[in-house]
Formats: structure tokens, sequence, C-alpha cells
């Protein structure tokens, strides 16, 4: 039987998504004058904050919708941040900014889906499965996503930065606006429930 470790690894790699680790964080104020350059109308610099928070993005969306919406809600989330982007005042925020707009975003999907289908906080298997082939190791990716889509939302969202996005805890409180601490507290908790999840399922 594979480690969770091994599992995990797997399931990073299964999802299509090579973890960006040789990036270090860019500080998140360093990005103000991509911001300022974007909100004159730069689309470069649009482009380029794009490259910088398109992991976030799909990280945060990854924990929250079903993986074959996952790309196309990239897309709308930063469409909706280029229309937006004159009304932000804190650029220094452009982070946390958009994070809630993919957060947003992710409501806005399962509220235009709740009447076909009914969506509960908790991701079935099957939701997990969507989009995903049917290999061995894709199907094992499934159960462990699954089991992190069944984890408190607190934990969801950082397990996904940090397990398939390939982003550092440090990067992911610079990147979304989040305390370090809170950050640090809630993967750890979070590896230790999934932990426990995967040694039930695998």
């Amino acid at each position: 039987m594979a480690s969770v470790g091994d599992s995990v690894d797997v399931f990073a790699a299964s999802l299509g998504r090579e973890a960006v680790t040789n990036l270090s964080a860019r500080d998140a104020t360093g990005d103000s004058s991509l911001v300022s350059a974007a909100q004159a109308g730069d689309r470069l610099a649009f482009g380029q904050l794009y490259e910088q928070y398109a992991r976030m993005v799909h990280g945060i969306l990854m924990a929250r919708v079903p993986p074959g919406q996952v790309d196309d809600l990239v897309q709308d989330v930063f469409l909706v941040a280029l229309r937006r982007l004159s009304a932000l005042r804190d650029i220094s925020r452009f982070g946390a900014w958009l994070a809630a707009i993919a957060r947003n975003r992710a409501n806005d999907y399962h509220r235009q889906s709740m009447s076909a289908v009914e969506v509960t906080d908790d991701f079935s298997q099957a939701e997990a499965v969507s989009g995903v082939s049917d290999s061995a190791a894709d199907s094992e990716a499934a159960v462990i996503l699954a089991a992190i889509r069944s984890l408190p939302e607190a934990y969801r969202e950082p397990l996904i930065l940090r397990l398939v996005e390939g982003m550092t805890g440090p990067e992911i409180a610079a990147r979304t606006g989040l305390k370090p601490g809170s950050v640090r507290v809630n993967l750890h908790r979070g590896i230790e429930q999934l932990r426990e999840k995967l040694a039930q399922r695998l």
C-alpha cells in the first residue's frame, strides 16, 4: 500500500498541474508597480500579474468547484479582475482582492448550479472524478481530492495551494493576504486531518 506521502505526490502529478516550487515567493508589495501599470491600461503588466497569481486562483477554485470547471473559471476571475481593476484602491492588497473575486466566482458557480444539482459543502467522490481520466493514479488522485474537499473550508484552500499548486506557506500568505501564522496552523491541522482520512480510504 502506498504511503500517504506517496499518495499526495501522485495526487498532485495526476491533476496535470506542475508544482512550481523553484520560483521564490515575490513580496506582494513588489507587485504594486505591476498593479499600477495595469490600472493605467498596460495589458503586459496585467499579463505578468496573471502569471504571478494564476496558481493561487486555480487553487482557490480547485478547493471549491469540480475540477472540470476550474480552468474556465480561472479565466472568468481574471476577466472580472481586469474590468474592476480601476476600482482597487489599495494596490498592495491585490492578491487578497483577487482571492476574494475567486471565492465569489466559486459561490456564483454553485448558485447557478443549484437549480439543476443540489450542492453541499462536502464534495462527493463523483464530483472529484469529473474531468479526471480512469487510470489507477487518477482514481487515487480523485480519492485524495475528495478527502481534501471533505475537510473544513479553512483547511481545504491552503492544502490545495500547497499540495497541488506547489506554493510555500509564506507564498500562500503573501498572495492571499492571510496571516502567515494562520496559514501555518491551517496547513499543519489540515495535513493531520488529511492523513487520518487517507489512512481510512487508501
